[in-house]
Parts: C-alpha cells; sequence; structure tokens
C-alpha cells in the first residue's frame, strides 16, 4: 500500500506518451551535485568491509517482499530489481523520456499493433552467457501463460497478443490493440536458462543461491532476512561499471536510529526524513539534505466492499462506506493545509488529483464545485443525507451501534500516526469513531480485506499506467484465496472503461484527457482520496559520496528513482578525501554504490508479498 514505489507495482504511478523513434544507442553520462568533502569519513564507516572496500551504505525501513520481480511490488525490491536486471527501456533522468536501456532502438507497424525492439549485442549475463532477445521474449510470454508470474506486472502484458524472438537481437510485440505504454514496460527482464527451471512462480522467491544472476548494474551477492541485500558492482556492465565496491541498505525500524547512524558515518545515505530530523541534519558536520517534489502521493483508502473476481466477499468492511455521501462527508473533515503545515511542515503539496504535479501532462485537480474542501459543517449534513443518525451525540449504524471505522496503520510511518490522531479529532465532530491499528504487518488484514481504511500511497512512475490499472476490475483477485494487483480492491465499470481508452490512445494530448478524466472520476468516487504529495526529503554524508545524480537532474529525488541513475552515477569519496578516480578531464562522472541493505523480515511468503504504507511499488 503505498510503490508499483512503484513499482508500483509503486508503482506504481505524470509524463507524456512517447512518440514511436527508431533511435540508436545513447551514451549518457551525468554530472552530480559535487560535495566539498571536509573530514575523511569515521573509522567505523570506514571498515564495514574488509581491504578498504568503498561502501555506501542505505538505512531503509521496509522490507523485501520478494527477491522476484514476478511477484515484488514494494519499493526497496522493484528498487533493488532495476539494479539487478535491465528493463526493454529506461527513462532519461533529466526528461524522463525513453531511452535505450536492454533494446537499442524500437519501432511500431504503421497501426501500432506490432512492436520491434533491437536487442543490444554488448549484454551479458553475470554468469557469463550472452544476454538476448529470446530472454525478454521468454521472461514476456511466461507472464503472458502462467497467472502466478504476472503477480506483479501482468497489466503490461494483458494486451499482447505474442511475443517472439526471430533472431537473437530482436524481440517482436503483436498487439491485440494499439497500447500507448510500449515505450514504458517497466518489466524486468530475467535470463531464461535460470528461470525456465521454476516449476511454482507463486512459491519461488529467488532468495536461495548467490550471487544472483543478472545484466544489471550490480549483482545480487547476498541477502539475509533481518539483515541485509549485499550488491556488488557489474564488471561488465555496457552502460560503465561503478565506482563503489559495494551496496548496503541496512533496515532500522526507528527513523531516528538511522539519522544517528547517518551522523556517526556507519551508513552514507537516509531517505523518507522527517521535518524535525531534516532540520536537525541541516548543521550537521558532512551531512547534505535534499529536499525535492517527490514522486509520491499520500492517501487514505476506503475499503470499497473488497470481493474477488468471482464475487467472492473478503473481509467485513463497514457497510455505510459504502455510500458515496459517507465517504465524501469524511474526506470534508479532513484537513489537509493542517496536514501540510503541522505534519509535513511545509515538505508537502497539497493533495488533490491522483498523479503528483511533478508529472505536470496528466497532474489534474477538481474544479471549485467539485473539490471535497475542509467542511465540517458540509460533512456533517452529507452524514444526515445518507442517514446516519446520531445518538448521543454518536452516529450510529442500523443496529444503533456506535460508529468506528478501524483505520489501518503503519507502526514506522511517523507520519501515519500523526495524521490518525488529527482525524480522530476531525471525525470526532461528526460524532465518528475511529479506531487506529497500526502495526508492522499492515498486509494481512489488507489483502484479507479486514479494514475500513487504511493510509495509502505510491511511487507514481514516469507513465501512470501501473498505477491507474491497480484500480481496474482485471486487478481483483481470481477468488478470495488468491492474491490480485488491486491496490484496495476497487472495481467501477466507468472507471475500466476510461482505462481501456487511454492504454490504446497514442495522441499526447487525448491520452492526457483521459487520465484526467479517470482522476476526476475516482475522485467522486471517494475511495482514494490523497492528502498530500510528499517531498523527496532525504540526506548522505558528503564525505562517503562526492556526487550523485538525482531524477530529474535539477530538483529530483536520489531514493525510488525510475530507473539506477542515482546509485550507478555515485562517486566516492577516497579515503584521503579526493576522488576515488581523476574524472576531472573529461567532466563525466560514472560511478556506482555499492551496499547492503537490511530489511525487516515478513515470515510468511504471502506477507512478503503485502504492502506497505512507508514506501512501495514506483
Amino acid at each position: 500500500m503505498n510503490s508499483q514505489e512503484a513499482h508500483g507495482r509503486t508503482g506504481r504511478r505524470h509524463r507524456a506518451p512517447r512518440l514511436v523513434a527508431a533511435m540508436g544507442a545513447l551514451a549518457l553520462a551525468f554530472t552530480g551535485a559535487a560535495a566539498t568533502p571536509l573530514n575523511p569519513a569515521p573509522a567505523e564507516a570506514r571498515a564495514q568491509a574488509a581491504e578498504d572496500k568503498q561502501v555506501l551504505t542505505v538505512a531503509v525501513a521496509q522490507s523485501v517482499d520478494s527477491l522476484s520481480p514476478f511477484l515484488a511490488g514494494r519499493l526497496v525490491s522493484t528498487s533493488i530489481h532495476r539494479l539487478m536486471y535491465e528493463y526493454l527501456l529506461n527513462y532519461d533522468p533529466e526528461t524522463n523520456e525513453p531511452v535505450p536501456a536492454f533494446a537499442t532502438k524500437w519501432e511500431a507497424s504503421e497501426d501500432k499493433l506490432t512492436w520491434t525492439y533491437t536487442i543490444r549485442d554488448d549484454s551479458k549475463w553475470s554468469d557469463g552467457k550472452p544476454a538476448t532477445a529470446e530472454d525478454a521474449a521468454w521472461t514476456l510470454g511466461k507472464m503472458m501463460s502462467d497467472d502466478a508470474a504476472a503477480t506483479a506486472n501482468g497489466s503490461f502484458v494483458g494486451n499482447f497478443e505474442s511475443v517472439s524472438a526471430p533472431s537473437k537481437d530482436q524481440l517482436v510485440i503483436k498487439l491485440k490493440k494499439p497500447q500507448a505504454t510500449m515505450t514504458a514496460l517497466d518489466i524486468p527482464i530475467v535470463p531464461k536458462h535460470i528461470w525456465e527451471k521454476v516449476t511454482d512462480f507463486s512459491k519461488f522467491n529467488n532468495d536461495q543461491k548467490f550471487p544472483i544472476v543478472g545484466n544489471g548494474p550490480f549483482v545480487l551477492t547476498d541477502y539475509k532476512v533481518d539483515q541485509y541485500v549485499k550488491l556488488e558492482p557489474n564488471k561488465d556492465f555496457w552502460r560503465g561499471a561503478p565506482k563503489f565496491d559495494e551496496l548496503v541498505f541496512k533496515y532500522y525500524k526507528d527513523g531516528d536510529a538511522a539519522v544517528a547512524a547517518l551522523k556517526k558515518g556507519e551508513v552514507s545515505f537516509v531517505p523518507n526524513l522527517t521535518p524535525a530530523q531534516a532540520d536537525d541534519l541541516k548543521t550537521a558536520e558532512n551531512i547534505k539534505v535534499n529536499d525535492a517534489p517527490g514522486r509520491r502521493f499520500f492517501a487514505l483508502a476506503v475499503n470499497p466492499g473488497a470481493k474477488a473476481k468471482d464475487g467472492a466477499k473478503l473481509g467485513d468492511g463497514h457497510e455505510s462506506l459504502l455510500d458515496q455521501r459517507v465517504r465524501n462527508a469524511l474526506f470534508k473533515a479532513v484537513d489537509r493545509d493542517a496536514i501540510i503545515d503541522k505534519v509535513f511542515q511545509g515538505h508537502a503539496v497539497k493533495g488533490e488529483g491522483y498523479i503528483p504535479p511533478r508529472y505536470d501532462t496528466y497532474f489534474w485537480k477538481p474544479a471549485p464545485d467539485q473539490e471535497l474542501t475542509y467542511d465540517i459543517d458540509a460533512a456533517n449534513k452529507l452524514l444526515d443525507e445518507a442517514g446516519l443518525k446520531k445518538k448521543d451525540g454518536k452516529r450510529v449504524d442500523e443496529d444503533g451501534k456506535p460508529i468506528v471505522y478501524r483505520v489501518l496503520c503503519h507502526a514506522t510511518d511517523p507520519n501515519d500516526k500523526a495524521i490518525g490522531q488529527y482525524l480522530e479529532e476531525w471525525w470526532g465532530q461528526l460524532g465518528i469513531g475511529m479506531d487506529l491499528q497500526c502495526s508492522d504487518n499492515v498486509s494481512d488484514p489488507w489483502l484479507a480485506g479486514t479494514y475500513d481504511l487504511a493510509f495509502d500511497g505510491w511511487s507514481v512512475n514516469p507513465d501512470p499506467d501501473f498505477v491507474l490499472s491497480i484500480h481496474t476490475c482485471d486487478a481483483l483477485p481470481a477468488t478470495k484465496e488468491d492474491v490480485g494487483a488491486t491496490d484496495n480492491f476497487i472495481c467501477d465499470k466507468k472507471y475500466d472503461e476510461l482505462y481501456k481508452e487511454q492504454l490504446a490512445e497514442y495522441d499526447p494530448a487525448k491520452r492526457a484527457d483521459l487520465v484526467k478524466q479517470m482522476q476526476s472520476h475516482l475522485y467522486d468516487l471517494g475511495y482514494m482520496n490523497v492528502m498530500a504529495y510528499p517531498n523527496a526529503v532525504e540526506a548522505y554524508r558528503s564525505d562517503q559520496i562526492k556526487s550523485i545524480t538525482t531524477m530529474p537532474t535539477e530538483a529530483g529525488n536520489i531514493y525510488g528513482q525510475d530507473g539506477y541513475w542515482s546509485w550507478w552515477s555515485a562517486e566516492p569519496v577516497a579515503a584521503d578525501g579526493a576522488s576515488s578516480e581523476d574524472s576531472g578531464s573529461t567532466g563525466v562522472i560514472i560511478g556506482i554504490v555499492a551496499g547492503v541493505v537490511v530489511l525487516v523480515a515478513v515470515g510468511a511468503f504471502l506477507a512478503m508479498r503485502r504492502r506497505s504504507t512507508a514506501d512501495e511499488r514506483e
């Protein structure tokens, strides 16, 4: 619940649709924002690895749900997969336009139903075998034929008629109807010779044999639940090898502990800072704070009467929430300006539509007469109209029992808790009670449908298709025993029709208009109420990281990018305070981060596939 990031699936979720173009391979070089190192890093940070390795350690507060790219949905997991495996195309960190990755060029037939990708001839798997179009065809074909393999990214291939590899350097995808996302297929391509041995894609988590074979800028060399994910540079990566020797994402359940570790030099980078933490770090020695517009939204998700595709009811969502007037009343009793000022303390933008303003092509805001502005009196009137009577100042259900909504809250997210306290006060003025249920595991009750509302958020990709797809009827689980790709069980006929229209629309302006219509309808339904677009507030040690690429390159984020640019470009500071490699003659910084990511254990496999409200799919 909360990345597709997003990767999110996340997204999830922007950007203008791409025009079809035949492009040659681009040589990308990025000059990071150089930081002046003041002192060498503390001894404990320098001694993290043997033989004086340059190690970049990232503190994270989210567990890996799966190391299988066919199953993973959380932002930390999909971010790792972007380092391990190539996608057909990548996004330019400055423009968000498609650039070559595993494919060097792409073109569509006149009717837009056949897409041909030229696969590069200089990519190979980390075990030495060549990476070819056959690997891409097998990956996509497996998602088409195996429902379990389609768990994470199935929406991308649902419209595919066939996939083939006529030669080692040519991939051909035939569509049932035009599809506007063909230059934004955020799918990791895996090695066929490894994955064809998997018998059950619903259970294989890709976390038993190391190093894991991939062709991305990093190779995952080790993983310990509750301890770390360790990656090292792929020396044969076609775009150039990283400069850090190892990458560390270390799990900290307590954000203040992560900040303390950053100050001591025990970690190199900390994302998702609170305003107080950011203010504290701005004056800390050898630490640089990055505060930029984010690619995420922070929302309240309402249980719409959770059901599976076969009609089987899931969970026990409160019946009163099936009334749109009740849902809209609850949001009219949310003071979004107060949330921005008091909770985010200005490090966010007031929420409106489903797509963050960072993606101006698709950004939508309600008309003045449509907007659910903060108005307690109007909210009470809506509840009266919905027939929710008051008894002793409390709203009651048909049985005369006081209405108390269960709100899922992530225990590690201070924003959830803080906003929850405000909601309790605001909704109290409506006569509505609230049970704030904060837990390390919000996934099980969410997927079981045993909630009334929940804090939700996704990272949105340059192309918004994924975060739009998770609210379609097709994303629902097939049966109550299955796990679908849905975010919170929304299934609406009009929304689905608009989704199909935008997916088939190649005209950028027309598609953008359809996406805005979808957001308008989703807003009116009241199942997804966006409260804020949080900034990306993060910090790193300037005596360990000399430079690193943000996305976008001007005022962008570092953690959770649509690509591998930050960690691939990161340049370490040598022990003597100089750059680890003299790049002054070229003016180009081409590096990579190495690190260990320590993550929360999830226990059972299904729990590992659940969402987390703190960070999600891109």
